[in-house]
């Protein structure tokens, strides 16, 4: 039995199985199972395994805008594994998110004493450049690669590999940018499942257009739009193409693309004919005036709850025609090992608590048994799906993490936020600066080009 098996095996037969969910309950029951004879499963006469690592060695501290250990004692399964298996700790600096980039360069600068950083698009490759990380090239061992735990990852590992080092390494694929639709409005309307269309590969912009342009034609008393939510940046992470492109060595301005053009193109033909509705109302409409509603797969438990009549199903934006894939828009699960940190190992092994708790099947069945309670198995099952680096194709795009000048979150105005928030969210808005694709490209690509050269 491997050490991962080992681990599972002991954890769990004592009875310390937890949700995924960082507000999951502890589960203090005991088993009559048996744990395997191993050094990690020796139990205490608390139930609680044996700590494998010497007092101290794996104590974190975490700077972030969350905790990884909120009060109460309702621990997640990582953070479980980690504090009971391997005796490790973790210290909560806590900084506001406006700040959070502050504070981090602060303490370096200080000597403090900061281990582990959360990752968000903004982060990378931005954090490099102003020597904030140091790659996790090193620790591997302790996270378990070479015990293939994070193979369904790999793929997506190397996205994000600079230079031939690893300072990002996903342990999960979350919050995947979706569209919910109805099957009775569909049906209603004599339009195809799209989640159909999806199996069969038929699901592409022109299929989806065509839904909106029958949808908003039809008679009714209420003006019909085509799709609400969150639109911009998934719409044209399903082209398949980036704004920036990268090798593993150099940013190239790919702003010029053809599929990225046409991207563009949809988003400006629904605004330009009022069908783009611009609400982020957090749940499908229950008045069936919008055809689809676009967001993460977060707002679906609220969307199943208002809407008990719909039959809701979910699928992902839909691929170019001339794509044989579909690409997706989404977050990735990862924590960076701060420059100067002399906790490296640490920070690996509770990675490797983190790939675990998302990988192992019995984990995941508890994360099941959690998720059917606000949604059907026919939704979790195609949410799998969707977030599986082995079936679903994830972009990413650094142009989202090369600084304000590229990214600028909260800023509404044209001229001062980043070129990727105008590039998602301009020709959606209407009424900016510019009135069609070329011209937004002509504005954007010379920022594009000042900030690649400062990685170049």
């Amino acid at each position: 039995m491997s050490d991962i098996k080992r681990i599972v095996a002991g954890f769990l037969a004592v009875g310390t199985v937890f949700s995924a969910a960082s507000c999951s309950k502890k589960n203090t029951k005991t088993s009559s199972e048996k744990a395997p004879d191993s050094a990690v499963t020796n139990q205490k006469k608390d139930d609680k395994p044996e700590p494998v690592t010497a007092p101290g060695s794996m104590d974190i501290v975490w700077l972030s805008d969350f905790d990884l250990n909120p009060e109460g004692g309702q621990r997640s399964s990582a953070l479980s594994i980690f504090e009971d298996v391997y005796g490790g700790s973790i210290q909560f600096v806590s900084v506001s998110p406006d700040e959070k980039f502050t504070k981090l360069d602060q303490m370096i600068q200080a000597g403090d004493e900061v281990d582990m950083f959360p990752y968000d698009m903004s982060v990378f490759p931005e954090g490099v450049l102003k020597d904030r990380f140091q790659p996790l090239d090193s620790y591997f061992s302790e996270m378990g690669v070479d015990e293939g735990m994070w193979k369904d990852m790999s793929a997506v590992i190397d996205k994000f590999a600079y230079k031939g080092k690893h300072y990002v390494v996903p342990f999960s694929v979350s919050e995947p940018q979706l569209i919910t639709y109805s099957r009775k409005l569909m049906k209603d309307g004599g339009m195809d499942d799209p989640y159909t269309l999806y199996k069969d590969g038929k699901w592409d912009w022109n299929a989806f257009n065509n839904m909106i342009n029958k949808f908003s034609e039809s008679e009714d008393s209420l003006h019909h739009f085509g799709i609400s939510g969150f639109f911009g940046r998934a719409i044209l992470a399903s082209s398949g193409k980036t704004v920036v492109g990268f090798d593993g060595e150099k940013l190239t301005n790919n702003i010029k693309d053809g599929e990225i053009a046409k991207a563009e193109g949809i988003m400006r033909d629904l605004q330009s004919r009022w069908l783009y509705n611009k609400s982020l109302n957090g749940a499908f409409r229950t008045d069936m005036s919008t055809l689809f509603y676009a967001s993460s797969d977060l707002t679906l438990a609220t969307s199943n709850r208002i809407n008990p009549e719909a039959d809701l199903m979910i699928v992902p934006f839909p691929k170019s025609p001339d794509a044989d894939k579909y690409y997706i828009a989404c977050d990735y699960d990862a924590r960076m090992l701060v420059k100067g940190s002399k906790k490296g190992k640490a920070v690996a092994t509770y990675l490797k608590c983190e790939r675990l708790a998302a990988s192992d099947e019995k984990f995941m069945a508890k994360k099941k048994e959690q998720a059917l309670k606000t949604m059907t198995e026919e939704q979790y099952n195609a949410l799998q799906e969707y977030i599986s680096s082995a079936k679903a194709n994830p972009v990413v795009d650094l142009g989202y993490g090369m600084g304000d000048k590229m990214l600028k979150n909260g800023d509404c105005n044209f001229d001062t936020r980043g070129a990727m928030d105008n590039i998602t969210s301009a020709l959606l808005e209407g009424g900016a600066p510019v009135g069609s694709w070329e011209e937004l490209r002509d504005r954007m690509s010379p920022v594009i080009d000042e900030e690649i050269k400062k990685y170049n």
